[in-house]
C-alpha cells in the first residue's frame, strides 16, 4: 500500500523519522529511496565530508542528488584538497547553501575559487581557518573583490570564530561583500579597544592592518544595525563600556546576543543593554562571573520575550535572583549549570507563581550545582511543565532515589535526561520500588507473597517482575514494595547518561534499560555492570548511536559476541579501560557495527596495536580510534 502512494506524501511521513531510520527506510524500494533522500534534503541535513581521493565518488553523488548542506574536514593545502575542492565547486556549488569549512587550512586561492562557484550560498563558517588570514591579502585585489561580492549577496550568516589572525583590513574586505549579513560571529577572536568618546567615528582608510578593534566592529554594526540579528562576541573580554555602546547603536534591534566568557562585563552594563535590547530572545551570559543577582532581575524586567537563557557558572548567582526569572514567561531553555550558589528553591518559586502560566520550559540544565537537594528539585519538579524535553542533573551529588521517581512520575516527557555521578542511585530507586527494609520480617511467607500479589495488581507498575520478586519473597526478608513509577515510565528518552552512578548493578538496568528510541547511553564507571547487564540492554536498545562503557571492568569478550548483532546502528563506541576485553571483542565488533565511525579502546591491556591494525583495515570507514596504552603498557612514572 505503501508504494502506491504519492512520492510526495511518502517524503512527508518519512521526514518525522530520525535520520538513522531514514537511512533504513531508503532500503526497502527505489520509491522509498527517493523519498527518504528528498526528506533527507528537506531537513537541511549538514553531511561531513572527509577531503580525500576516496571522497571524490561521493562528492558527485550528492551533487546528484541536490545536497545543500556540508562540511569539509581535514582541509589543508595539498594536492588532494585542491581536488575536492574543485569536485565540490563543481558538482555542489551551484545548489550548496551552507559550507562548514571549519578547522580547515585551505589556501587563498583555492577557497576564492570555492566561493566563486558557489552563489547560492547562505551560510558559511569560516572557524579556525586562520590561514586564509595570515598574510593579510585575502580579497585584497578589487577584481576579486567584487566577483565574490557578487556570488555572496545572499550571505546571511558568517563564522569567523577563533581567528586570531583576524584584523580590521581582512574583516573589513570580507564583510563588505556579504552586504545581505543577518548573523556574524567573532567568537575568541583577539578583540582591542580602546578607550574614549571617539569609538566608531573612524573612517575605513584608518583601519587597523595589524588589529581587530572594537571601533572598526562597532562601525560595522551602525553600518548594518537595519540587518543584524544576531552577534557572537563570547571570549572576545568585551567591556562594559564597549557593551553600553553596541546597545545603543541607532536601529539595531538584535535577537540573539552571546558573550560567554566576557568576565569583564558588568551588571550595571547588562542593566543598560537590557533595556536598549529589548527584543532579544536569546543571551548567553555563561562564564561572565562579574554578574549578580540585579543581572537577571534586570534580565527579567527588561527581555519579556527571551526564550534562551544561559548564566552557566555564574558563582555569585543565588536563589533570590532565580526568583526574578518568574517575569520571563516565554523562556523555553534555561542553563544554570555551575551556579553553586542555587540551591533550586528560587527556581521552584518563581516558576509556580500564581499570577502565571506553567512554565514552557523544553530544557533546563542544573548541573553541577552541589547545592541541590531532594526537597528543592522536589518542589521544582512539581510545577515544571510536561513540555520539558531536556534535564541535566549531573554532579549534583546529593540528589537520591526521590528525585530520580518525581522524574519519573511528572516528567513523562523527557527526551534526554542526564544524571552522572548521582553516586546515591540506586536499583530500587530506578525500579521504582520502596526503599528496602534493613529489619529482617516475621511474617509468614504464604501472607508474605499474598501480599506482594495483592500491591502489584492494585499498582500495576512491574508485571515483568513478579517472579523474581515472589522468589526474593521466599527469602528471611521483606523484598521492597512498588510505591512510585520507574524509569520504564520515560518511554521517550533518546539520550541517558547514568556515568559513575556506582551502585547501580544488573538487578536493575537489565530490568528498566528497554527505551527502542534510545541513541545515546552512558553507563560509564559502573563497577557492578557484568555481561548479563550488557546483553540485556543490548536486547531492550536496539537502536544506539552513541555508547560509552568505559571503565566496566567486569565487561568480556563473551558478552560482547552475545550483544554487538543487537547495535548495528552504532557510530560511537568508547570501552577504555575495559581491563577483561582482547582483540575477540574488536573481531565481534567489525562483523556487527558496520556504521561505526569512532572507536575509544584506550587503557586496554588485552588488546593489541596488531589487533587494532587489523581492525581498522577491516573498517576503514572509522575515522577515529583512540587506542593510548594498549597491549598493557607500563604507565608508571619514572622519575
Amino acid at each position: 500500500m505503501a508504494e502506491s502512494l504519492p512520492q510526495e506524501m511518502l517524503t512527508y511521513i518519512l521526514s518525522f523519522l530520525p535520520l538513522s531510520d531514514q537511512k533504513e527506510a531508503s532500503l526497502v524500494s527505489r520509491a522509498w529511496y527517493c523519498a527518504a533522500q528528498n526528506a533527507l534534503r528537506e531537513t537541511n541535513v549538514q553531511y561531513n565530508i572527509p577531503v580525500s581521493s576516496a571522497s571524490l565518488p561521493a562528492i558527485k553523488s550528492l551533487g546528484l542528488r541536490g545536497i545543500t548542506c556540508i562540511s569539509l574536514t581535514n582541509l589543508d593545502d595539498s594536492p588532494a584538497s585542491h581536488e575536492v575542492l574543485e569536485c565540490v565547486a563543481y558538482h555542489l556549488g551551484p545548489h550548496l547553501q551552507s559550507l562548514c569549512l571549519s578547522g580547515g587550512s585551505p589556501s587563498e586561492a583555492a577557497f576564492v575559487a570555492l566561493i566563486l562557484g558557489c552563489p547560492a550560498l547562505r551560510i558559511l563558517d569560516l572557524s579556525g581557518c586562520n590561514s586564509l588570514f595570515t598574510s593579510g591579502m585575502l580579497l585584497a585585489q578589487p577584481e576579486t573583490a567584487q566577483r565574490v561580492q557578487q556570488v555572496l549577496s545572499g550571505l546571511c550568516e558568517l563564522n569567523l570564530a577563533g581567528l586570531w589572525d583576524l584584523t580590521d583590513l581582512s574583516f573589513n574586505r570580507l564583510s563588505s561583500c556579504a552586504p545581505s549579513l543577518e548573523r556574524l560571529s567573532l567568537a575568541y577572536c583577539h578583540l582591542t579597544f580602546e578607550l574614549g568618546p571617539a569609538w566608531g567615528s573612524l573612517g575605513p582608510q584608518d583601519s587597523s592592518p595589524s588589529q581587530l578593534s572594537f571601533h572598526n566592529l562597532l562601525r560595522f554594526v551602525k553600518e548594518r544595525a537595519g540587518r543584524l540579528h544576531a552577534l557572537d562576541l563570547s571570549g572576545t573580554g568585551l567591556l562594559p563600556e564597549a557593551l553600553q555602546a553596541l546597545g545603543q547603536v541607532a536601529g539595531l534591534q538584535l535577537q540573539e546576543l552571546s558573550l560567554n566568557g566576557c568576565q569583564d562585563l558588568s551588571t550595571e552594563a547588562v542593566a543598560a543593554l537590557c533595556r536598549l535590547q529589548s527584543g532579544l530572545i536569546s543571551l548567553d551570559l555563561g562564564g561572565c562571573s562579574g554578574l549578580a543577582d540585579g543581572a537577571l532581575v534586570a534580565i527579567s524586567r527588561g527581555l519579556g520575550h527571551l526564550q534562551r537563557l544561559s548564566l552557566r557558572k555564574l558563582q555569585r548567582l543565588t536563589d533570590a535572583g532565580c526568583t526574578a526569572l518568574g517575569g520571563l514567561q516565554e523562556l523555553q531553555i534555561l542553563d544554570l549549570a555551575e551556579c553553586c550558589l542555587v540551591s533550586g528553591w528560587g527556581l521552584a518559586q518563581a516558576l509556580g507563581s500564581g499570577h502565571r502560566a506553567p512554565a514552557p520550559l523544553a530544557s533546563l540544565s542544573l548541573a553541577y550545582c552541589a547545592s541541590l537537594k531532594d526537597a528543592s528539585v522536589l518542589s521544582l519538579i512539581s510545577v515544571l511543565s510536561p513540555s520539558l524535553r531536556v534535564l541535566d542533573l549531573s554532579s549534583c551529588v546529593a540528589l537520591t532515589n526521590r528525585t530520580l521517581q518525581a522524574i519519573c512520575a511528572y516528567l513523562t516527557h523527557l527526551s534526554v535526561l542526564r544524571l552522572a555521578w548521582c553516586k546515591e542511585l540506586q536499583d530500587w530507586g530506578l525500579l521504582g520500588l520502596g526503599e528496602p527494609s534493613e529489619e529482617p520480617t516475621q511474617e509468614p511467607q504464604d501472607h508474605l507473597r499474598a501480599k506482594l500479589r495483592r500491591n502489584l495488581r492494585s499498582r500495576s507498575l512491574f508485571p515483568q517482575l513478579h517472579q523474581e520478586l515472589e522468589h526474593q519473597a521466599s527469602g528471611p526478608k521483606e523484598p521492597p514494595q512498588p510505591q512510585g513509577p520507574s524509569l520504564l515510565m520515560l518511554r521517550a528518552l533518546q539520550e541517558l547518561d547514568l556515568t559513575a552512578c556506582s551502585k547501580l548493578t544488573d538487578a536493575s538496568l537489565a530490568k528498566v534499560l528497554q527505551f527502542p528510541q534510545l541513541k545515546q547511553l552512558s553507563l560509564s564507571l559502573l563497577p557492578a555492570l557484568t555481561d548479563k547487564g550488557l546483553v540485556a540492554v543490548a536486547k531492550g536498545c536496539p537502536s544506539l548511536e552513541h555508547l560509552v562503557l568505559s571503565h566496566c571492568s567486569l565487561l568480556s569478550d563473551e558478552g560482547w559476541a552475545q550483544a554487538a548483532s543487537s547495535w548495528p546502528r552504532l557510530r560511537h563506541l568508547n570501552l577504555s579501560s575495559c581491563s577483561q576485553l582482547t582483540e575477540q571483542t574488536l573481531d565481534t565488533i567489525g562483523q556487527a557495527c558496520k556504521q561505526l565511525r569512532m572507536l575509544d579502546v584506550s587503557m586496554c591491556p588485552g588488546i593489541s596495536m596488531a589487533a587494532i591494525r587489523h581492525f581498522q583495515a577491516q573498517l576503514p570507514q572509522v575515522a577515529c580510534i583512540q587506542s593510548r596504552f594498549v597491549g598493557g603498557a607500563d604507565l608508571t612514572l619514572t622519575l
